[in-house]
C-alpha cells in the first residue's frame, strides 16, 4: 500500500464498511484519516453487554447468515479453518486480521464523533468539505478541510418503534431488538415478538427456549430460508451465481422463477400450513434466513400470530380478534430508520427511509462528486463485498481516474432503480434501499472498470471461465482484471470450495468419491448454458 498523493479523505465509521473505504483509499495514494465514535473496530459486529447510546451491536448469539467466501473482501480470503457460517466473535476476529494485514488502525481516531460536515466555503472550486469532530475523552472540538468525505456509518443506528394503540398503557416490559442481547431474565416469561425479519425470527426462536411461551406477531408473514441448500451445501454460494443471474435477467420469466423457488421453500416446510405464508412471492421481500424457526414452531415453543390491534396493561390484541393475557415481554424487532445527522439536508436528506444516491453512493446534484455514503443499502446477499466495490469506485473517481455522468443521468438512474424496486418489492420502510448482490457488483465493476470478461476468459482461461460463470460469484471475481487487479485471484476462485469445506473436515469418514457426480453436474451446467444462449442469440436476431 502506498501514500502518494496530498488528497485526504475522512472516513466516517469504522465498520465493515469504514474498514475497506481505508484500505481502498490506500490502495489509490489518498490519505484516510478515520473517525470512530467507539474504541473498537468492527461496528455492529462488534459484541458489547452495555452498548452506547445509538450504538448498534449484535446479539450475543447472532450468527451471520452469510458464508465465509460470500462474504469476505475480495483480496483477502477468511481463514480456512473459520466455521462457514460465522458466529459474531469470528466475523469480528476477521476484522481484525483484515486491519491487521493492512496496518489500518493507524488511521482511525477513536472515540472522536463527527458533528457537522459542511461544504468548505470554496467548494465549487475545490470540492473540499469542513469536517468538525468532538474528541470523547477530552471534549476538545476541532474542524479541519478533507479532499472527499465516505460516509460509512451503515443503516442499524435508530430504532423505529411504531406507534401501536395503547402500548403507552402497557405495564410490561417494552425492549427493542437494537437493545436485547442475552436470554438472561426472560426464563418462564410470556413474550410477544413483533417483527418477522431476521431480527424477529432470531430472537423468538432464543427466547423460545427458556420462556414460558413466545407468541411471533407479523404482520405479512414471511418466506424462511435456510442457510444450508441440498448435501448441506451454503444456499448463497449454490445460488448466487453469474449463470443464475443471467438465467433470470435474460431467458426464465420471473413467474416460473417465482413458483420454482417457492416450490423449494415449501419443500421444506409448508409455509401456509405453519401460518407464514405472505400474500407476496418470494422474490419480493426481504428474505429471513433462520434455521430453527419451523422446529420452535411444530414444537408449540413459537406460536405465530397476526399483527397487533392494540395493547391493554397486560394483554395484546390481534387483528384477527384474538388477545393473548398476562403477557410479560413486548419485544419490538421492527427495525431501524437511518439518517445522516451530521449532514446538511441540502446535501442529502433522509425520507421515509428513502435516500436518493446514484448507485446509492453519490449525491446526484453535487458540483463535485468528493462525498459518498458507502454500505447504506439492504442487498440480497453480503453487504462487505459491495462496501468494498462501491469504495474502490469512489477512489477512483477522487483520483480523476472515473468520471461520473452528469446530474440528469444520475437522476435518471436513481428514478429507474426506484421504479424497479417499486415494480418487485412489496411497499415498506424495509424495501428501500434494497439491490440484488451479483446485478449491483456487476454495474459498478462495470464502472470501474474491473467486471470480469467471462466470454473473453473462456477462451484465455476456460476452467477458471467456468468457475466464474457456473461456479458461486464470490468476490474475488472483481479482482482478476482491470483497476486492483490481484494475482491470488485466480487460485481463491479455484479453491474456495476447497476452503468452504475445510472446517467440516473434522472427522475421518469412508464416503465414496463425488468426482463423478460433479463432472456430470458440470457438463449438465454447460449443455443448459450452451442450449440457453443459443435459444437467447436466436431470439435477438
Amino acid at each position: 500500500i502506498k501514500m502518494t498523493s496530498e488528497k485526504r479523505v475522512a472516513v466516517i465509521g469504522a465498520g465493515a464498511s469504514g474498514l475497506t473505504a481505508i484500505k481502498c483509499c490506500l490502495d489509490e495514494g489518498i490519505t484516510p484519516v478515520c473517525f470512530e465514535k467507539t474504541d473498537h473496530i468492527g461496528g455492529l459486529w462488534h459484541y458489547t453487554d452495555d452498548p452506547q447510546d445509538g450504538q448498534a451491536c449484535v446479539m450475543k448469539s447472532t450468527v451471520i447468515n452469510t458464508s465465509k467466501e460470500m462474504m469476505c473482501y475480495s483480496d483477502f480470503p477468511i481463514p480456512r479453518e473459520f466455521p462457514v457460517f460465522m458466529h459474531n466473535k469470528y466475523v469480528l476476529r476477521y476484522f481484525n486480521l483484515y486491519a491487521e494485514n493492512f496496518n489500518l488502525t493507524q488511521h482511525i481516531n477513536f472515540q472522536t464523533e463527527v458533528v457537522s460536515i459542511k461544504q468548505n466555503k470554496n467548494f465549487k472550486d475545490n470540492g473540499c468539505w469542513d469536517v468538525k469532530t468532538r474528541d470523547l475523552k477530552t471534549g476538545h472540538t476541532q474542524e479541519e478541510t478533507y479532499d472527499g468525505v465516505l460516509v460509512c456509518t451503515g443503516h442499524h443506528a435508530d430504532k423505529n418503534v411504531p406507534k401501536f394503540p395503547g402500548l403507552d398503557r402497557f405495564k410490561g416490559e417494552i425492549v427493542h431488538s437494537h437493545d436485547y442481547k442475552t436470554l438472561t431474565g426472560y426464563e418462564d416469561k410470556r413474550i410477544v415478538v413483533i417483527g418477522i425479519g431476521n431480527s424477529g425470527g432470531d430472537a423468538a426462536v432464543e427466547l423460545s427456549r427458556v420462556a414460558n411461551q413466545v407468541f411471533l406477531s407479523t404482520r405479512k408473514g414471511s418466506w424462511i430460508v435456510n442457510r444450508i441448500d441440498s448435501y448441506g451445501q451454503p444456499v448463497d454460494m449454490v445460488r448466487t451465481t453469474q449463470f443464475m443471474f443471467w438465467l433470470k435477467k435474460n431467458i426464465v420469466p420471473e413467474a416460473v422463477i417465482t413458483k420454482i423457488i417457492e416450490a423449494k421453500l415449501n419443500q421444506r416446510f409448508d409455509h401456509a400450513t405453519y401460518s407464514l405464508k405472505p400474500d407476496f412471492p418470494p422474490l419480493a421481500a426481504h428474505p429471513t434466513v433462520n434455521d430453527d424457526l419451523p422446529n420452535r414452531i411444530i414444537s408449540g415453543n413459537v406460536i405465530i400470530k397476526p399483527d397487533v390491534k392494540r395493547f391493554t396493561e397486560s394483554a395484546v390484541e390481534f387483528d384477527d380478534g384474538t388477545a393473548e393475557d398476562d403477557i410479560d415481554v413486548v419485544f419490538l424487532a421492527t427495525g431501524y430508520i437511518f439518517g445522516f445527522p451530521f449532514l446538511d439536508k441540502s446535501v442529502l436528506e433522509v425520507k421515509e427511509n428513502r435516500v436518493h444516491l446514484y448507485k446509492w453512493m453519490f449525491p446526484p446534484d453535487l458540483e463535485h462528486d468528493t462525498l459518498a455514503v458507502i454500505g447504506c443499502i439492504q442487498p440480497l446477499g453480503a453487504i462487505m463485498p459491495i462496501s468494498e466495490q462501491q469504495c474502490r469506485l469512489y477512489a477512483r473517481v477522487l483520483k480523476g481516474k472515473v468520471k461520473l455522468p452528469p446530474p440528469d443521468v444520475k437522476w435518471q438512474d436513481i428514478k429507474e432503480k426506484v421504479t424497479d424496486m417499486a415494480k418487485h418489492y412489496v411497499k415498506s420502510q424495509r424495501h428501500t434501499i434494497q439491490v440484488n448482490y451479483v446485478d449491483f457488483m456487476n454495474e459498478l465493476a462495470i464502472l470501474n472498470g474491473n467486471c470480469p470478461n467471462l466470454v473473453r476468459l473462456f477462451f484465455k482461461d476456460p476452467r477458471l471461465a467456468m468457475n466464474c460463470f457456473f461456479g458461486p460469484c464470490t468476490p474475488y471475481q472483481y479482482r482478476l482484471q482491470g483497476p486492483g487487479r490481484w494475482r491470488g485471484a485466480r487460485q481463491c476462485i479455484l479453491t474456495q470450495w476447497e476452503r468452504t469445506l475445510y472446517p467440516l473436515k473434522t472427522r475421518p469418514v469412508k464416503n465414496p468419491p463425488r468426482e463423478s457426480q460433479a463432472l456430470f453436474f458440470l457438463f449438465f451446467l454447460i449443455i443448459v448454458g450452451v442450449f440457453t444462449i443459443t435459444v437467447h442469440l436466436l431470439f435477438m436476431r
